[in-house]
């Protein structure tokens, strides 16, 4: 501790992180036509999306939402489609702008992936499908990627303001 108030109140502002809680937000499973599994001979083609949300839901506090949407078709046929969003409360304190950005457009996914694939892969084992198993996702470069989207947009949205 120390006596000095300008170094006790940016003492005070140390950055603080922590995970409160882990929970399902949406889970779906569906399987259109299952008889149509039985006498496979090609392995079906599975497709892979991913999406992420965060917002703040109180001071310091905030929900990261990771959704994966998985598709499993042979040639025009679903076989199975699985959606689960598997949410988190996060605590973040004493982070701003970029760095605050990057904790809950990447570093909050990759804690929530697990949960994700244990989820996916139950699912499609209960739906009566060959276990699947997610790879991993890079989600730095999933978030480098959507913060250069926005660079580019903002940028023709200014390009295209300046014309006249």
């Amino acid at each position: 501790m120390t006596d000095n108030p300008a170094v006790a109140a940016q003492e005070g502002l140390a950055k603080q992180f922590s995970l409160q809680r882990v929970y399902l937000r949406d889970v779906s499973f569906e399987s259109p036509n299952p008889m149509a599994a039985l006498g496979l001979t090609e392995a079906p083609s599975v497709g892979v999306q991913v999406g992420n949300e965060a917002r703040g839901v109180g001071e310091n506090l905030f929900e990261v939402v990771l959704t994966i949407t998985v598709t499993a078709r042979v040639g025009e046929d679903t076989l199975y489609l699985v959606e689960v969003k598997q949410a988190g409360l996060f605590t973040a304190a004493g982070f701003e702008g970029n760095e605050l950005g990057q904790l809950l457009g990447s570093y909050c996914p990759n804690i929530l992936f697990p949960f994700v694939r244990e989820t996916v892969a139950d699912l499609v084992s209960k739906g009566g499908y060959p276990q699947l198993l997610l790879q991993p996702i890079n989600f730095d470069m999933l978030y480098m990627q959507f913060i250069q989207q926005q660079q580019q947009q903002l940028a023709q949205a200014e390009g295209a303001g300046s014309v006249q």
